[in-house]
């Protein structure tokens, strides 16, 4: 479970983030929704560590992510919106030395690898350096090297860009039974099928600040909509929450 409490950065004179909390259930797929500039980005930054809050808490698991913040990370695994990966190296050395990092070795880490790569069906490029890959097997790489040490809390910002429909049904069923494991899952995302598909609650950011929060069937309820998009965008107040 992943806690933020009052979270708050400012950059200037602009409030990115201005006094967020929610939490991050285990056994629960958390979705954040927010159009474009909302603090979307700025808040998952925080919550995996790349940015310090100027003030507000985090905690996983428990840990508190400021104070402990190597634990913290240990405990998470991060699918950032940049995918970061290494072109020289296959995607299965991509893999390996971010389990490498984690402790892994040896057999374990080689069955890990194929497991994930069977699960998220990556086996026709898994041998071949990362240069040139298409953006959807970049993020399916991304995804394995996050997932390696089977961490407890899952963050993933924008995984389905580039995906095309059946690797998306495959990331869909892998997150799924991530969450029948008991894990927290927060999924960043505009593609509002996932959300419907996917999500067990939602967090509706815009201007850094919670616009709603609950179940998608409560925010259309909320909305007066019969759909998760028009809520959304009944929510923030603008129709530039179609374009986030």
């Amino acid at each position: 479970m992943i806690i933020a409490q009052e979270l708050k950065k400012h950059f200037g004179a602009v409030k990115a983030v201005d006094g967020v909390s929610f939490e991050i259930a285990d056994g629960k797929i958390t979705g954040l929704l927010g159009p474009n500039g909302s603090g979307k980005t700025t808040t998952l930054r925080m919550l995996y560590t790349l940015l310090q809050p100027d003030s507000g808490n985090i905690l996983v698991d428990g840990m508190d992510a400021r104070r402990q913040p190597l634990q913290a990370k240990a405990a998470m695994g991060v699918v950032p919106d940049a995918r970061g990966l290494y072109p020289r190296l296959t995607a299965r050395e991509n893999i390996a030395y971010f389990g490498e990092l984690q402790g892994m070795a040896g057999v374990a880490l080689s069955r890990r690898i194929d497991e994930l790569a069977e699960e998220l069906e990556m086996q026709d490029f898994l041998r071949r350096p990362c240069e040139g890959f298409s953006q959807g097997q970049r993020a399916k790489v991304a995804i394995a090297r996050a997932f390696v040490g089977n961490p407890q809390n899952l963050l993933l910002d924008e995984p389905g860009n580039g995906l095309d429909v059946m690797s998306i049904r495959a990331l869909r069923r892998y997150l799924l039974r991530q969450k029948d494991q008991g894990k927290a899952v927060l999924l960043s995302t505009h593609i509002m099928q996932e959300v419907t598909a996917l999500c067990d609650e939602v967090v509706v950011i815009a201007h850094g600040v919670i616009k709603a929060a609950g179940t998608p069937e409560a925010l259309m309820q909320q909305a007066g909509e019969g759909n998760i998009e028009d809520a959304f965008v009944a929510l923030i107040g603008t129709e530039e929450g179609i374009m986030a």
